[in-house]
């Protein structure tokens, strides 16, 4: 299975990842890149040029991964992102779905009213 956007996933045990104390540990993908452009540290092999950028709770950066350090574990269904406007929510299968706007509460005055 490809792992994409939003995914919860585990790193891998090997040496290195077991050394650096990210062996088993569980984050969410938050983004991807060609590490020969944008010049990030990669743990892992990156002669593919590609990498994946994983964040671990309690962790306020994201550390980009070799994708073979890394195993899919779930969708994260529930994940919310806001795009502009847009709500969107994942479901299990990793669809994104267009959340539909919150409805305004009909019995509230708009803030022009509020004296009136």
């Amino acid at each position: 299975m490809s792992i994409s956007f939003g995914d919860n996933v585990r790193v891998v045990e090997t040496p290195l990842t077991t050394g650096l104390g990210f062996a088993g540990r569980v984050g969410q993908v938050y983004g991807e890149t060609t590490p020969s452009v944008t010049d990030v540290e990669v743990v892992g092999d990156a002669s593919d040029d590609y990498a994946i950028a994983v964040q671990f709770d309690g962790k306020s950066d994201s550390i980009w991964f070799a994708p073979q350090l890394l195993e899919f574990v779930d969708h994260a269904a529930g994940t919310e992102i806001v795009i502009g406007s847009k709500r969107l929510v994942r479901d299990s299968s990793g669809e994104w779905i267009e959340d539909a706007p919150k409805q305004a509460n009909a019995s509230a005055k708009p803030w022009w009213r509020f004296w009136g």
